[in-house]
């Protein structure tokens, strides 16, 4: 059956303290509250600067057995060097503990700034660089690193996706490039500001929901998050939605059964994100009685 992880991206923000967070609850236990709450997060503080295998293996230890973080790679990759002589600094992101995080790494997201143009023949470049299995990885890093050991699984899967924010990027040869790597395309609500489609170029779905009617700050009514959560069914059985917005029509050689589904919430501002994000738990009946109160949480 097909697996849907919905969660929040982040989950360091100071407004979220004594709202979200109870009052008391440390720091250093957010972490803990957050990934009972949800049952997926997305770590953005690797989008900013390389973290360690050290920290990487506290978030896994820190969070329940059945829990999966997605990672946000390097804007070093993808907005300051714009894809070009890459394949070092790919293998050091892979080389700076994203493997300790083992059966609960999930997807890997590539995200791209307003400014970068599709350029078929960069991109398919990068693609190729992207490894698909731990293994892949870590002969990757190896050619930089011969002291570079596993910590994971050989065989475990690796997933990536695209979230693109360039209108260069809506046509069909981008999306039968994703196709050809199964690589997902980020279907990104973002309040109109961003372009947007629906296209399914891979076996999963990756969401990220930044605010129904203003970026980043706007929650979802109810009426809102009844037709994501409709569409996340949908595309969880293999099909499209009647009224997808399409970039390029495709239909597959072989029926798609059905697709794991992952979805952020990152309309945190206004304190939404956690909120909507537990409510589209309850509708798939895996909401979570919120963790112990903060004096058990310390003391634990």
């Amino acid at each position: 059956m097909s697996e849907f992880r919905i969660g929040i991206s982040g989950w360091r923000y100071a407004p979220w303290r004594k709202n979200f967070y109870p009052e008391g609850l440390t720091q250093a236990r957010e972490l803990y509250f957050a990934s009972r709450s949800v049952n997926s997060i997305e770590i953005n503080g690797s989008f900013y600067a390389l973290q360690t295998p050290e920290r990487y293996q506290n978030w896994h230890d820190d969070t329940p057995d059945d829990f999966v973080f997605s990672v946000k790679a390097p804007r070093f990759i993808t907005h300051i060097r714009r894809l070009k002589d890459v394949e070092h600094p790919v293998a050091n992101f892979f080389a700076s503990g994203v493997l300790q995080l083992k059966k609960k790494l999930g997807p890997i997201l590539w995200q791209f700034p307003p400014s970068f143009k599709f350029d078929a023949e960069l991109f398919e470049s990068f693609l190729q660089l992207l490894p698909s299995t731990a293994k892949e990885a870590a002969t990757a890093v190896q050619k930089y690193r011969d002291d570079f050991e596993n910590p994971t699984r050989q065989g475990q899967r690796l997933r990536h996706c695209v979230e693109i924010r360039n209108k260069t990027f809506m046509e069909p040869a981008f999306m039968d490039l994703l196709r050809q790597f199964n690589v997902a395309f980020v279907v990104a609500d973002s309040a109109g500001r961003f372009p947007y489609g629906e296209d399914m170029t891979s076996d999963f779905v990756y969401m990220r929901l930044h605010g129904d009617t203003e970026l980043y700050k706007s929650g979802y009514t109810d009426e809102a998050l009844d037709r994501w959560f409709e569409r996340m069914q949908i595309w969880s059985r293999g099909s499209q939605p009647k009224d997808a917005k399409l970039i390029a029509e495709y239909k597959p050689k072989e029926a798609v059964k059905e697709r794991d589904v992952f979805c952020y919430f990152d309309n945190t501002d206004k304190l939404w994100a956690p909120y909507d994000a537990r409510k589209i738990l309850a509708r798939l009946d895996l909401l979570k009685d919120l963790p112990a109160e903060p004096g058990q949480l310390m003391e634990e």
